[in-house]
């Protein structure tokens, strides 16, 4: 049921693909004197992300969504995003990766053995090791968050020992974070009136919202050290850094919101997801 709801999938796929990359590129025609080259690089590369998968899960069953579906257009956005980030990144970003020396045939080929690879891996292993890790989610979440505080900690760290606050004023700092709460304002709003427009039920809406208005901090940061020179990697993320945490608080608010809602009809329920 998850996998059929195609509709769903499709606007998804056209928040993380095409509506966040519009806006990237709308943030990219701004003055420099109001957003500097740096930010706006960030903020570019910020938008061709694919969305997350664990946060948009989980907001999904906290507001009481589809969460069969958004386990699977979650999946599906990170799988193509290893393919359609480094293709949007050479469009739009062609000056900064020849700067970083990137081969973009080379690049793919690093991000597919570093993201995709041990995503397929762990999903057919699933049969095997499936009881394993139920029995053991307790210390493997920690792993897991473990794991991505320190790839995020070793660019970051990079980025400083290369003299990132020397090239992110204060100014820019506020810049980014009116930016992200901007973007994240308009994505929320058009996900919302897109669900409406496009007549999806209530859980499905929930799971568009959720999923079509977040960006992956485990997948950018290293396809950020794939795509791009050390030294720059670590201005890149600060937008994505800042834009997730951003987007944790938000999405955490609006999906108690919608947890709380009067609850529908069980027939109602069912008969709006054999629509979909």
């Amino acid at each position: 049921g998850g996998i059929g709801a195609w509709r769903l999938h499709t606007l998804v796929l056209m928040s993380t693909f095409l509506l966040f990359p519009a806006l990237g590129l709308l943030v990219s025609t701004l003055p420099n004197s109001l957003v500097s080259p740096t930010v706006k690089m960030g903020f570019l590369f910020l938008t061709i992300l694919p969305s997350t998968v664990q946060s948009s899960i989980a907001f999904t069953s906290m507001a009481r969504g589809n969460v069969a579906a958004a386990v699977c257009t979650a999946s599906l956005s990170n799988m193509l995003g290893v393919f359609i980030t480094p293709l949007l990144a050479g469009l739009l970003m062609r000056s900064e990766l020849q700067s970083g020396g990137g081969d973009l045939l080379g690049v793919m080929q690093s991000i597919i053995l570093t993201l995709l690879a041990p995503f397929l891996v762990g999903h057919l292993s699933r049969p095997l090791i499936g009881a394993w890790i139920d029995r053991n989610k307790g210390v493997l979440s920690k792993l897991d968050r473990g794991a991505i505080l320190l790839v995020v900690y070793t660019a970051f760290s990079a980025a400083v020992v290369d003299g990132i606050w020397l090239r992110v004023s204060g100014f820019d700092i506020v810049t980014i974070l009116f930016l992200s709460a901007l973007v994240l304002s308009v994505v929320l709003f058009l996900t919302r009136k897109a669900a409406q427009v496009a007549r999806l039920n209530k859980s499905d809406e929930i799971t568009l919202v959720m999923c079509g208005s977040k960006k992956s901090l485990a997948s950018g940061v290293p396809m950020a050290a794939a795509l791009f020179a050390p030294a720059q990697v670590g201005v890149i993320i600060l937008p994505l850094m800042i834009f997730h945490q951003m987007q944790l608080i938000v999405c955490a608010m609006i999906a108690r919101s919608y947890g709380e809602r009067t609850e529908i009809p069980e027939e109602t329920e069912v008969l709006g997801e054999a629509s979909a």
